[in-house]
């Protein structure tokens, strides 16, 4: 395997595997087939059904029980709102208003000058939260936000003019192709665009940021 392909796989297992790639494909999928084979009722206890074994089997393996109540809940969310709305375009809306939340938090981020995708390498990665700010640093993170924010926002109206014209299969068809496979090349994007504009940039690796090591830097050569 080559060395860039191997150093995305081994970063994607290190951020990503953090995420519930189970808790946000499988029971949405499975809701789709229940609600055209055996109805709305099947298909929320169906979907419901499956968070909980997913849970389970999160605990068994000895993973955080905050993952797996997170994936609990957030089906519970998606199933009280369709249930709420009497349709099965409602177990989509949750999803939806996060979407929107999102898109205004990459917008605020940006208008305010702390980016978005620098507070979420932050959480992931625990590198020193003033390192991001550094002006040979930060406009790497604006502009892979900047990505973000087209992203989400051209998903999100996809999204809404979908559930306005109550298009139940389109909207879980377009929930698909925009979650993960999308997720993941956006998410090789940024990671490509990301360590290329950092050394462009010149500025301090994470190191010899901590270190207080002076110009001229490395640059960060790894890791977004």
């Amino acid at each position: 395997m080559p060395s860039k392909a191997r150093e995305l796989l081994e970063e994607f297992r290190a951020v990503a595997g953090k995420v519930g790639l189970l808790d946000t494909i499988l029971p949405p999928v499975l809701f789709l087939l229940l609600n055209g084979l055996a109805g709305f009722n099947a298909a929320m206890f169906g979907a419901l059904g499956l968070s909980v074994v997913i849970a389970i089997l999160r605990l068994r393996r000895g993973q955080s029980l905050v993952y797996a109540l997170a994936g609990m809940g957030s089906v519970g969310l998606a199933i009280a709102v369709a249930y709420l709305f009497g349709s099965s375009e409602g177990y989509f809306l949750p999803g939806i208003v996060n979407g929107g939340l999102t898109v205004a938090l990459a917008l605020v981020s940006l208008l305010i000058g702390k980016p978005m995708v620098a507070w979420t390498s932050y959480l992931a990665r625990r590198w020193p939260l003033d390192w991001y700010w550094h002006k040979q640093v930060r406009p790497a993170y604006s502009e892979v936000t900047i990505a973000w924010l087209a992203f989400f926002a051209l998903r999100l109206f996809w999204q809404v003019t979908l559930f306005q014209g109550q298009a139940t299969d389109q909207l879980a068809l377009v929930n698909a192709l925009t979650g993960w496979p999308a997720t993941v090349a956006l998410l090789i994007f940024s990671y490509l665009y990301g360590t290329w504009r950092l050394a462009h940039l010149g500025g301090p690796s994470v190191e010899e940021f901590r270190n207080g090591a002076p110009a001229p830097w490395q640059s960060q050569r790894r890791g977004f």
